[in-house]
């Protein structure tokens, strides 16, 4: 499960605003503000912070470490479209 900090990085690192968090994983502006003002594992839905979590994993982010220990993110260059 991610936390709180490992969205903020992954967002900073992919460049992204909440909004395009939002429009990408179709959670709202308002709960990815508030399951990300938590330092630990965020409360709510599993399904909602899978949303977000795929649509972050979608843009090259990769989840390291566990929430009690070391939780990280990587990120993945992004892949030339094909035909380049």
């Amino acid at each position: 499960m991610i936390v709180g900090t490992q969205m903020r990085a992954a967002r900073a690192a992919l460049n992204w605003s909440i909004d395009d968090l939002a429009e990408r994983s179709g959670v709202s502006s308002r709960t990815i503000m508030r399951l990300e003002a938590v330092d630990g594992i965020p409360p709510g839905r599993t399904q909602t912070l899978s949303e977000i979590e795929a649509a972050l994993v979608a843009g090259g982010i990769e989840f390291i470490g566990t929430p009690e220990e070391g939780p990280g993110i990587r990120l993945w260059p992004r892949k030339a479209p094909s035909g380049i």
